[in-house]
């Protein structure tokens, strides 16, 4: 069985029966897919033609760092290799990529709807962005040719060819299932951006992280995911992209207003209001969003089926005692 999730490819073989497959086992197909993506990545980033394969690149460093995290306890790697280090060269790909996603947003949807007065207005702006991007991606390519980025994925690759596991690595995966995603979904509900009332709160770029861990750490297990399950992962997802929109135009309306550019958003009456108008629908659709999520039933609901994962069928059926 494939199933392809978010540029994530999880094989799983059910011919034998799931109880073949180990913690460990599967641990290792997670780690192997997001190192072979890496190396088939690096080279298109660095050519720098298109900003998506940075984007990719980006989401596959995160997605071997959740795996190395969430099933740790499960494996028997060097000292050399730990998330850490992971996470420290997917923060130095964060500039440039928020970089390129605000070019991008003002370059088509939001300077296509102002007056050619504003638009020319914006164009020193612009340069210097460009300028600051190339910086970011001068950064960006030190970190990726650096030894110690590259001693660490080799580890990672020498390791991959002969894995070592604990003795929780060796058992099946499937009773597991719920224990391996439970640090990340237990406390989602209780994280203070779910009922924040201002739109510039801190709390909400820390709830759009811990959502997405939730999920980076829950796609994984798609394949033995209720179809309920699957369609609330698939909400947490447009629920991240919400923040996400919300706080890129806040970003941007910051460094338009304090960065040293040659315009100031004050002089720009049209844009401003234009991401005024966008913010405000997103914080409108956030709020609502985040009604629905957290409500009592939805909640308890979503509880109830995230316990029931890794449970014999048999099981799920017969009454509580």
């Amino acid at each position: 069985m494939d199933t392809e999730v978010a540029g994530t490819l999880v094989r799983v073989d059910r011919s034998g029966g799931d109880a073949l497959l180990t913690n460990g086992a599967y641990a290792l197909e997670l780690i192997q897919h997001q190192t072979r993506r890496l190396g088939k990545l690096q080279p298109e980033v660095l050519a720098d033609r298109d900003p998506e394969p940075l984007h990719q690149l980006r989401v596959s460093l995160r997605r071997l760092r959740t795996a190395l995290v969430q099933f740790a306890p499960a494996l028997d790697l060097p000292e050399s290799v730990d998330a850490a280090r992971i996470a420290a060269v997917a923060r130095r790909t964060g500039l440039c990529r928020d970089l390129d996603v605000l070019q991008l947003r003002l370059e088509q949807h939001l300077l296509p709807r102002l007056p050619q007065s504003e638009r020319r207005s914006m164009e020193a702006a612009m340069k210097r962005l460009g300028r600051d991007r190339a910086q970011a991606f001068d950064s960006l390519v030190e970190a990726l040719r650096s030894s110690r980025y590259l001693k660490l994925l080799a580890r990672l690759h020498k390791w991959q060819h002969k894995p070592r596991f604990t003795p929780l690595g060796q058992l099946p995966l499937e009773p597991w299932l719920y224990t391996w995603q439970a640090p990340f979904s237990a406390d989602l509900f209780l994280h203070r951006g779910w009922f924040c009332q201002d739109p510039a709160a801190a709390e909400l770029h820390g709830l759009r992280k811990q959502i997405k861990a939730a999920r980076y750490a829950l796609e994984p297990l798609l394949p033995w995911c209720s179809s309920a399950l699957k369609a609330w992962i698939a909400e947490l997802r447009q629920a991240q992209d919400q923040l996400g929109e919300l706080h890129d135009l806040q970003v941007l309306d910051r460094i338009l207003s304090e960065r040293d550019l040659p315009v100031k958003l004050d002089r720009l009456p049209l844009l401003r209001a234009e991401l005024g108008r966008e913010q405000q629908q997103h914080w409108q659709l956030w709020q609502i969003q985040a009604q629905r999520l957290r409500c009592d039933d939805n909640r308890h609901a979503i509880q109830r089926q995230l316990l029931q994962l890794g449970m014999p069928a048999e099981a799920e059926r017969s009454p509580a005692q």
